[in-house]
């Protein structure tokens, strides 16, 4: 027996009831809502950094980025070891410096 609630179209034939798909496209909405919802929550509040006093948390002290840690390389030579600017070099040193031909 036909269901009396259905409608029909103007020949007469039943029009496709479309309650099961609607209700299914609606759950599935409702589930990549959610979905990408928890993934915002994970991603957000789950993975944030933890403070240091937390046991879990990632890494280690760097005392050679600390304020008062030893600059090495920064210091200048005693004026004794300096060279000396004005000195004129010698052959020797000129042939020394110059850049390397190749014959």
């Amino acid at each position: 027996m036909p269901n009396s609630k259905q409608a029909r179209d103007s020949h007469g034939r039943f029009k496709s009831d479309n309650r099961t798909r609607n209700r299914s496209i609606a759950a599935g909405a409702v589930l990549a809502v959610g979905a990408g919802l928890a993934t915002a929550l994970w991603r957000g509040w789950v993975k944030m950094p933890r403070a240091p006093w937390m046991s879990d948390a990632e890494g280690h002290e760097a005392p050679d980025l600390a304020l008062d840690a030893a600059k090495p390389g920064t210091d200048r030579a005693p004026v004794d070891f300096r060279p000396d600017p004005e000195a004129i070099p010698t052959e020797a040193e000129r042939e020394a410096l110059k850049p390397a031909s190749v014959h």
